[in-house]
């Protein structure tokens, strides 16, 4: 199945949402909007477009009601999401969606392309859980790519699980818990080797923590792991 979702948000104006197959979203506040499934996705062999454009002066906050689920497919157990996110000059975008658990067998890949002005702001949060209960041989891959203007800002891949490059049966993380802000004039920051905080050269950090699996204090809000996919009403 393919799916594809359009936000746009205008300054003085209810965001704009154009959505076709199994990912929609909701306004759920003036400058707020709720991602839902209204189908099982992403299986093997789907693919998802996401485009969310906020305009100059506007500003916007991307929630998710519940985690997606990543399951394989009957013919492949490859999926694939591409996600766009452009903010325009005084645009300032907040994206938090619940994580992304990736189902046994499982094999999901995320690109993700950032266009920004050379003003403008971003929290781009992004959540990886290798396996459901008892499951460990899930993949996933995520491409950061983002620019400021057109200057780089970040070309960064991350991968986890099952024959990836950091695969190993005593200490392979399943879990990733990833933050990309601008501006911010934060230094280095580190925890032990699973937790840092990165400058980056153009403006903005870069926050990445990877472990077996997400913490408690940043796991799912009510227990909303319920089926495949985007959930929701």
């Amino acid at each position: 199945m393919r799916t594809e979702l359009r936000i746009v948000a205008r300054i003085a104006a209810l965001p704009e949402i154009h959505a076709s197959g199994g990912l929609s979203a909701r306004r759920t506040a003036p400058d707020t909007v709720h991602l839902i499934g209204t189908a099982a996705t992403p299986l093997g062999g789907d693919e998802l477009d996401i485009a969310i454009v906020v305009g100059p002066g506007a500003r916007l906050i991307v929630r998710s009601v519940a985690a997606t689920i990543a399951l394989p497919g009957a013919v492949t157990p490859v999926s694939l999401a591409h996600w766009h996110f452009e903010v325009a000059t005084g645009g300032d975008l907040d994206f938090d969606p619940e994580p992304t658990i990736i189902a046994g067998g499982a094999e999901h890949r995320a690109v993700t392309t950032v266009r920004l002005a050379p003003d403008a702001r971003i929290r781009l949060r992004e959540r990886v859980q290798i396996g459901r209960t008892g499951e460990d041989h899930g993949g996933w891959r995520g491409d950061l790519i983002a620019d400021i203007g057109p200057t780089p800002l970040l070309r960064h891949r991350l991968e986890l699980g099952h024959d990836s490059a950091t695969d190993d049966a005593i200490a392979a993380p399943r879990a990733l818990d990833s933050e990309l802000i601008y501006p911010d004039d934060r230094t280095a920051e580190t925890d032990g080797l699973a937790a840092t905080r990165l400058p980056l050269a153009a403006g903005g950090t870069l926050f990445t923590r990877t472990g077996r699996m997400l913490s408690a204090a940043n796991s799912l809000r009510g227990g909303n792991v319920k089926s495949a996919g985007f959930l929701g009403s």
